[in-house]
């Protein structure tokens, strides 16, 4: 099936169309704003040596259609721009090898559900037999590992990664996944694949928020689990990156699901509906702030601050951060929740670890004293300011009544499979602390500090 301008006109006029093709196939469609075509090998373009990876017994024709799809998915994400509304309507048409599996009705219902819910978009799959076959799965190697995994873990270099790994069980145990698109340094000691196997380009990126980030680290987590054998996988999110961002959602924007109980009892439907095998998706530290998870992990024999130290949580990629070298922002929400947590484990760090280094300067352009463009500046205040106006907010609903915590604590209860009550219990010990953690943090920031400045009202320097 291909969709001509005409069977468009037939959809609603909002529709965005996406249509993959192979290599070599292209599309007998005419160009249009919403219809845009994608094909694999130039826009989806697979890189051997990652490949390599994931060549082992057991990878199925269903695997490599997977990639094709999170790769469809990425492509469609950041291709068409956001309206005010936020929902977008978005048809994907993909060529899939194992056609009858992906015409089960259960696969597309799991799929759009799955999907909607993590982006707010409005999506639709069509398959098409592919008449390729897998380009992966000739050497069929397995993986040699010296001890059986127990389990995987989406492992970076952050914070939370690094503990929750070694919380979860012993090195040898578990089974590393990272989801990155350029090669990752590995650790002495550590088995896991290194990187996505592919890469999605050729197009102009319009839409920045990228939602189906998610989805993605799920479906590369399912297929390397499934292909380990192993049934567990660790989600190592503390309870502020789970649930913080849907208890205190920003302004006008979609809630982002992505570390939320709820999107992953959704995917863990879908990886059954497709892949036949039941994959549990844990979150052993959703009722635990970050703090405690860096505290839990350096009570454990041999942990020590250097271990926590050497990670990086900063989200910025902009020159002013990597001007001289790669360093940290230290005040986006990421470094704050990191510079927060480390606190309240006790954790000092250099003093050059971030590029805005004194949050007790009284005038923010005193703490921004590196940083010369007023651009960057102004950028930077505006990532300080609304993450910490967020933990603020968070900490606030620590006061709340029970009546107020009700649908958060029954949504969450319904994913987890625990009592409401307990639930509740364990949500409002969560926001507890963070509270008593952000307090004990600002105040060690000082009465004068421009961040304490910025909870009052303020937003620039104090007397401007």
């Amino acid at each position: 099936m291909v969709l001509t301008m005409t069977d468009a006109h037939t959809e609603t006029h909002s529709e965005k169309h996406l249509l993959v093709v192979e290599k070599g196939n292209p599309a007998r469609v005419r160009s249009a704003n919403n219809i845009v075509v994608a094909e694999i090998g130039k826009h989806i373009q697979f890189d051997p040596d990652v490949l390599d990876t994931f060549d082992v017994k057991g990878f199925a024709p269903i695997h490599y259609d997977l990639m094709i799809l999170a790769a469809a998915i990425e492509f469609a994400d950041r291709r068409w721009r956001r309206p005010a509304g936020w929902l977008r309507n978005i048809s994907v048409e993909i060529p899939v090898i194992d056609f009858e599996c992906w015409s089960k009705p259960d696969v597309q219902a799991t799929l759009r559900s799955t999907m909607n819910f993590l982006t707010g978009d409005n999506w639709r799959f069509s398959f098409i037999k592919a008449s390729g076959c897998s380009p992966i799965g000739s050497k069929q190697m397995p993986l040699f590992f010296e001890q059986e995994k127990k389990f995987a873990i989406a492992y970076s270099n952050g914070l939370d990664s690094r503990a929750v790994s070694a919380l979860s069980g012993s090195r040898e145990e578990a089974l590393c996944v990272r989801v990155a698109a350029t090669k990752q340094r590995r650790v002495e000691g550590e088995s896991y694949f290194t990187q996505i196997p592919f890469k999605v380009k050729g197009f102009e990126g319009r839409e920045s928020s990228f939602r189906s980030r998610g989805f993605q680290f799920a479906t590369m987590a399912s297929i390397v689990a499934q292909l380990s054998k192993v049934s567990r996988i660790v989600v190592p999110e503390s309870g502020q990156g789970a649930l913080g961002p849907v208890l205190v959602p920003l302004y006008n924007i979609y809630t982002d699901y992505r570390n939320y109980p709820t999107f992953f009892r959704k995917m863990e439907r879908f990886a059954r509906a497709l892949l036949g095998c039941s994959i549990k998706f844990e979150q052993p530290r959703l009722w635990s702030t970050k703090g405690q998870t860096m505290s839990a992990f350096l009570a454990l024999p041999g942990k020590a601050d250097k271990h926590l130290t050497t990670t990086r949580s900063c989200w910025q990629t902009r020159r002013v951060v990597n001007a001289d070298r790669r360093r940290q922002c230290g005040l986006c929400a990421a470094c704050l929740l990191r510079r927060m947590s480390l606190h309240a484990a006790g954790v000092l760090e250099a003093d050059d670890t971030y590029v805005v280094s004194d949050l007790s300067a009284s005038e923010v352009s005193h703490a921004f004293k590196g940083i010369a463009a007023q651009a960057d500046q102004e950028i930077m205040i505006e990532y300080g300011s609304v993450g910490a106006r967020h933990f603020q907010h968070l900490a606030d609903l620590a006061d709340l009544p029970d009546a107020a915590l009700r649908p958060f604590a029954s949504q969450i209860a319904a994913a987890i499979g625990e009592t409401f009550d307990v639930t509740l219990r364990n949500l409002r010990m969560m926001l507890m602390t963070h509270a008593s953690e952000w307090q004990a943090f600002m105040s060690a920031q000082g009465d004068k500090s421009f961040l304490k400045d910025w909870l009052d009202g303020g937003r620039h320097d104090r007397f401007k």
